[in-house]
């Protein structure tokens, strides 16, 4: 795989029991071009450990007055020069290919889980989390299977010098033999510690990082309030803690660095002691006495790999970890399916509260819990972070899968699923480009975008585009910056929604889609989207008395089960729970309607207020 074969048609299914499991996952995938790696690092490695044999071959041929065996050594050390240039040229060409493929297969199949979980992933992994996994860790992961092949070519050349010197010199070369692998295992005691601070510094960066995307996610209304500085005190505390992490484990590195060049040193000390007494009882030559000490000073450069793929060991397992346990995630449902790929229509139906949505109708819910509202359109969707257990229907158990005129959604592929039912959550995301390209989204083809955008009453917003860029002429081609932070919370729901219209799919889940617009706007959207949807089922979890007016029916759901169905102005004159959460009634307020139910009647403050809140509906409508 080269860089430009990117992406991976399949990055695969990796191996995520373990973070050294992912690791060993990802290296056996990329087997070519480790092996490529591995041979350039090979001739780049073997030819810097011939040039001390050629030094001591060259001196040797000064001392004995040798023209030919010094033009002949001069040639070899050419040819070793040549080696060592080609070989780690294209040596850090496979290495860097290595790292940047693997990196990619880890963003593909960070993406694509992503992707399958939606929102849960949020619910389940903190955000931070996720954005230090594709980000930094994707990285730290890169360096180690980059690092792997190097540091294979340096141990393979490490022995062959070793096995090369104890032949050449054996006098010597024993004492190469036997320090050399203490050199390499020396910090090996140490790698435990400086692995748990690498791991102590990735955890506060991680928490950090989630507290910055969270501060600048509500900086708008941390500053309506005031209290931009009490998060940015708290951001502080959160970087110092990072930063004194990240001190103490540099220290520990040091360490090892320092020790990885002082061993190395008393290894050379003792060669050259040695040997000064070997050359100068007559059993060596000055030759092979420069050979062993040039040999020993080089055998550092590919020692030093040792301690690079330690450190990189060290930092990338957690990092892999975190990926691993990200990439484990599953759905509450095979991304597969266990049945074809099909579009159903029909009644949706949630076995868990009972919730019935007829096939063509405006079907509002009404949840007292704003998160019971939010895991109920997920799961309507087929989006729910847990996998269902059971439910019993009639005494016999059921599966929990919602479904969609008598098709399960979770036995359908993923792709199929979502194109049947389409959830718009509270907090929709827009992504940064023009709103030509917002709105270019999948879609039936039957609903244009200024349709949409005029049921969703965008009008203003077109406006206000059209007037903050001053190189668009055609508001369409305006640019939305990023998650739409230059338009306000009831802009961007709007446009959100207006790009869910254009979708038009066979079950529309829409939670809370006004809740930031006025009361006027949000009741021309009623309208517009219940006319814009006529004949399709659209299901909206919501408890403006608004939106409830212009349902065909209305259900509420109460401790996760459904409690009450008619529609909006029976419901909030004969059932106390929906008038309570409709007209946030008191505890108080419900207790005294409720005494009042109970003598039989109602006062007639009660229902002058009751007649208030039906007026009020009737004029705005």
């Amino acid at each position: 795989m080269q860089i430009q074969d990117l992406p991976y048609p399949d990055p695969g299914v990796p191996d995520t029991r373990s973070g050294p499991r992912f690791l060993w996952w990802l290296g056996r995938n990329q087997l070519g071009g480790q092996l490529k790696a591995l041979a350039w690092g090979l001739l780049h490695f073997v030819a810097v450990s011939v040039l001390p044999f050629c030094v001591g071959l060259a001196v040797q041929a000064v001392i004995d007055h040798s023209g030919t065996r010094l033009a002949l050594t001069g040639a070899l050390m050419v040819l070793c020069g040549g080696c060592i240039a080609l070989g780690e040229a294209m040596l850090h060409r496979a290495a860097v290919t290595n790292w940047i493929t693997a990196a990619a297969r880890v963003q593909q199949l960070l993406a694509r889980r992503t992707a399958q979980l939606g929102s849960a992933l949020t619910r389940r992994v903190a955000a931070g989390e996720v954005v230090a996994v594709s980000t930094g860790d994707v990285e730290k992961i890169g360096w180690f299977v980059e690092g792997m092949s190097r540091f294979t070519a340096a141990a393979v050349t490490v022995v062959l010098v070793c096995v090369g010197l104890v032949v050449y010199q054996p006098a010597l070369g024993v004492i190469v033999a036997v320090g050399v692998p203490v050199l390499a295992v020396a910090v090996l005691p140490l790698l435990p510690r400086a692995t748990r601070r690498a791991d102590f510094q990735r955890e506060k960066a991680g928490r950090a990082t989630e507290l910055a995307s969270d501060t600048v996610a509500g900086l708008r209304v941390l500053r309506g309030i005031g209290g931009e500085e009490l998060f940015l005190d708290r951001y502080r505390r959160a970087s110092q803690e990072v930063r004194r992490a990240a001190v103490r484990s540099a220290r520990m590195w040091s360490l090892i660095s320092a020790i990885q060049v002082l061993l190395p040193g008393l290894l050379m000390i003792a060669v050259v002691w040695r040997g000064v007494q070997l050359a100068r009882d007559g059993r060596i030559t000055v030759g092979e006495l420069v050979t062993v000490y040039s040999a020993v000073m080089l055998l550092t450069y590919p020692l030093r790999h040792f301690e690079e793929i330690a450190m990189a060991y060290s930092f990338s397992r957690p990092s892999a970890r975190r990926a691993a346990r990200v990439l484990s995630l599953e759905r509450a449902m095979d991304s597969d399916g266990s049945r074809a790929a099909e579009n159903p229509s029909g009644d949706l139906y949630d076995p868990v509260t009972g919730l019935l949505a007829p096939a063509g109708r405006f079907t509002a819910v009404v949840c007292g819990d704003p998160d019971a509202a939010g895991l109920l359109a997920e799961r309507l969707g087929g989006h729910a972070s847990e996998r269902g257990a059971e439910v019993l229907v009639g005494g016999v158990p059921r599966s929990s899968s919602v479904v969609l005129g008598g098709v399960p959604l979770d036995h359908l592929p993923l792709d199929s699923a979502r194109t049947a039912v389409l959830v718009q959550d509270k907090d929709p995301v827009l992504l940064s480009g023009s709103l030509r390209e917002l709105l270019d989204v999948p879609a039936s083809g039957l609903v244009s975008a200024d349709a949409a955008l005029a049921a969703a009453q965008c009008g203003d917003v077109l406006d206000a585009l059209a007037q903050g860029s001053l190189d668009a002429e055609d508001p369409m081609d305006a640019r939305i910056t990023e998650r739409g932070r230059s338009l306000s919370g009831g802009q961007r729901q709007r446009l959100a929604l207006a790009r869910s219209l254009i979708t038009d799919p066979e079950v529309l889940v829409l939670d809370e889609p006004t809740s930031a617009v006025d009361s006027h706007t949000e009741a021309r959207i009623a309208d517009g989207v219940r006319s814009l949807r006529a004949g399709r089922t659209t299901v909206v979890l919501t408890s403006s008395p608004l939106l409830l007016d212009q349902a065909d029916r209305v259900v509420l759901v109460d401790d996760g089960e459904v409690v009450a169905v008619g529609v909006h102005r029976d419901l909030v004159r004969d059932e106390p729970r929906y008038r309570a959460v409709v007209t946030r009634e008191t505890e108080e307020e419900a207790a005294e309607a409720a005494a009042q139910a109970a003598l039989g009647g109602v006062t007639v403050d009660d229902e002058a207020v009751l007649d208030g809140v039906l007026e009020e509906i009737e004029e705005t409508a």
